[in-house]
C-alpha cells in the first residue's frame, strides 16, 4: 500500500498548482495526485472548456474593487510564475493582448467613467478609451455603429490576458517532479485512477481506487479538488450537507477574427454570471470565440452523461434547495436571462439569437460569420447554500478541520488556482506541521507584490470558506 503525506484528488489546475507549491515550498517528502483520466487537465482546464481568460478584476465589472484586489494578485501568481520559467518551458501557456470592458449607451458608458476612477488606484495601467480610442485598438467595435450611440471603454494593452490552463497544469507537474527530485522528495502522479471512496481509519485517510495497479493508498492528508465530484465525496463522508451543487454549463461561437484581443461587454447586475465578452482562442488560431451562454446542465462533467447520477446526490431535491432557486427565478432579469439562454442551446434559433448579443460588440457581423463552437464550453459547479437560500458566488472549500479539504472552484477558479493552492498549503502546513520556504514562495510567485493583499490563513476548525 502505498502511503503519502499529502495525496491531493484531481488532475486540473487546481490539484496540480497545489501539486506544485508542496513539491517546491515544503519540506513534505511524500506528495501524491491521483486523476481519473489518462491524461493531466482533462476537464474543466482543457483550453476549450473555459474562456483562456487571466481574469484581475478591471475588465470584470461584477468585480468589487475588494475581489478585484484579491483577484488581480492570484492573476499575478500565474504570469509570475510563468514568466520565471526557462523560454523553451513557458512557450504557449500565456499570451498578451489587448483587453477591454465596453460600455454601449449613457447608463454602461457613465458607470465605466465612475469605476474608472475607483479603481485606477489598482490598475494604474488602465487606460480610458473614447471612441477614437477604442477605434486604434479594436476597429470592428466602431465599425458600422451608429455615429449617435454612444460608447466608451476602459482597456489595457500591454499585459498578459490569457492562459492555456491545461499547459499550465502540465507545466505545473513537470516543475513539481523537478522540485521533488532536487529535495530527495516523493512526487507520485497516478493516472488513470478513479477514486471510488474515502474513508477515515484512526489519523489516516484511505483512499479506495478502481485502478488494480493502484488499490487502496494511504495519506495523512487528503484535499480534492475535483469539481463538483468534491462536494459528492464531501456528502458521502457527511460533510458539507448544507451545499448543494447546481451545474452550469456555457456555450460559444466562433467568428473570422474581428477582434485584437480581449473585449468584455458590462455586466447586468441582477445577474450572477458573466456578460457576454469575445476572445482570441489561443487553441483556435485565426477565429474570435464569443460567449458564454449559461443554462444549468443535470450532469458534473460536460458531455459524460455518465456523471447524470451524481448530479442528482449533490444537487438535493430538498426544499431548501428549490427555496433558494425560487428566489432567484422571482427576479425577473434572471427569468428572462434563464429562457433565453435555453433557446441559445436550439440548433438554428441558437445563432440567430445569440447574435444580438455579439452585435453588441462588432455591429457589422452578419449570421453567416456565426458559427456555433460545437463541443467547447465546460461545467461550473455552482454551490448552494441551502440554509441561507442562496448561490454562493466564486470558490467554496469545506475544511471540516480533520485533515481533509473539498474545493469546489467555479470561475474564476483557473486564475485562482495558486492562490487557492496557497491558503490549502497553510492548512496541511499548520495540521501537519511541515514547513513552508515562504521567502522562496514570495520571489518566484508574488515578485515584490507582498503587500497588496494579506492572504486570509484559513482556521483549520472552519467548515466553510467561500
Amino acid at each position: 500500500m502505498k502511503k503519502f503525506d499529502v495525496l491531493i484528488i484531481g488532475g486540473g489546475v487546481s490539484g496540480t498548482s497545489l501539486l506544485y507549491q508542496l513539491c517546491r515550498f515544503t519540506d513534505l517528502k511524500s506528495i501524491g495526485l491521483m486523476e481519473q483520466y489518462d491524461a493531466i487537465a482533462s476537464v474543466n482546464s482543457q483550453s476549450f472548456n473555459n474562456s483562456q481568460t487571466i481574469h484581475k478584476g478591471d475588465i470584470e465589472t461584477n468585480y468589487t474593487y475588494e475581489k478585484a484586489k484579491a483577484t488581480k494578485r492570484t492573476g499575478n501568481m500565474i504570469v509570475n510564475y510563468v514568466t520565471k520559467l526557462a523560454e523553451e518551458d513557458r512557450n504557449g501557456i500565456v499570451a498578451k493582448y489587448p483587453k477591454m470592458v465596453l460600455g454601449v449607451g449613457k447608463e454602461e458608458c457613465d458607470g465605466l467613467r465612475k469605476r474608472f476612477e475607483e479603481f485606477k488606484p489598482l490598475f494604474p495601467n488602465l487606460k480610458a478609451l473614447d471612441r477614437e480610442g477604442i477605434r486604434a485598438i479594436e476597429p470592428k467595435i466602431v465599425e458600422g455603429r451608429p455615429e449617435d450611440e454612444e460608447i466608451f471603454a476602459l482597456g489595457a494593452l500591454d499585459e498578459y490576458v490569457a492562459c492555456n490552463y491545461r499547459a499550465l497544469s502540465e507545466s505545473f507537474v513537470k516543475e513539481a517532479k523537478k522540485a521533488a527530485d532536487n529535495r530527495d522528495a516523493n512526487c507520485d502522479i497516478m493516472m488513470s485512477t478513479k477514486v471510488t471512496d474515502i474513508k477515515k481509519v484512526g489519523d489516516i485517510f484511505q483512499v479506495h481506487t478502481a485502478n488494480p495497479k493502484v488499490g487502496v493508498v494511504e495519506a495523512k492528508y487528503v484535499v480534492v479538488s475535483a469539481c463538483g465530484h468534491s462536494l459528492l465525496f464531501a456528502h458521502k463522508m457527511g460533510y458539507g450537507l448544507d451545499l448543494a451543487c447546481l451545474p452550469m454549463g456555457g456555450s460559444y461561437y466562433f467568428t473570422p477574427e474581428v477582434l485584437n484581443g480581449k473585449v468584455y461587454t458590462v455586466q447586468n447586475p441582477n445577474l450572477p454570471f458573466a456578460a457576454v465578452h469575445g476572445d482570441p482562442d489561443i487553441a483556435v488560431p485565426g477565429k474570435t470565440r464569443f460567449g458564454p451562454t449559461a443554462i444549468a446542465l443535470p450532469v458534473l462533467e460536460r458531455r459524460n452523461l455518465k456523471t447524470f447520477a451524481d448530479f442528482w446526490k449533490v444537487f438535493s431535491l430538498a426544499p431548501s434547495t428549490m427555496s433558494a432557486l425560487w428566489k432567484l427565478m422571482k427576479v425577473k432579469d434572471i427569468r428572462n436571462y434563464t429562457l433565453t439562454n435555453f433557446l441559445y442551446e436550439i440548433p438554428y434559433l441558437r445563432e440567430r439569437l445569440f447574435l444580438k448579443e455579439m452585435k453588441k460588440i462588432i455591429p457589422a457581423l452578419e449570421l453567416s460569420d456565426v458559427k456555433f463552437a460545437r463541443g467547447f464550453g465546460g461545467i461550473r459547479p455552482q454551490v448552494i447554500d441551502k440554509n441561507q437560500r442562496k448561490l454562493i458566488m466564486g470558490e467554496a472549500k469545506i475544511n471540516p478541520g480533520t485533515g481533509i479539504v473539498f474545493n469546489m472552484t467555479p470561475s474564476p477558479g483557473g486564475t485562482s488556482c495558486l492562490g487557492n493552492a496557497e491558503k490549502d498549503m497553510y492548512l496541511i502546513a499548520n495540521f501537519l506541521k511541515c514547513n513552508i520556504d515562504k521567502a522562496a514562495f514570495d520571489e518566484v510567485l508574488l515578485s515584490g507584490e507582498v503587500d497588496l493583499l494579506e492572504i486570509d490563513r484559513p482556521d483549520e476548525g472552519s467548515l466553510v470558506e467561500v
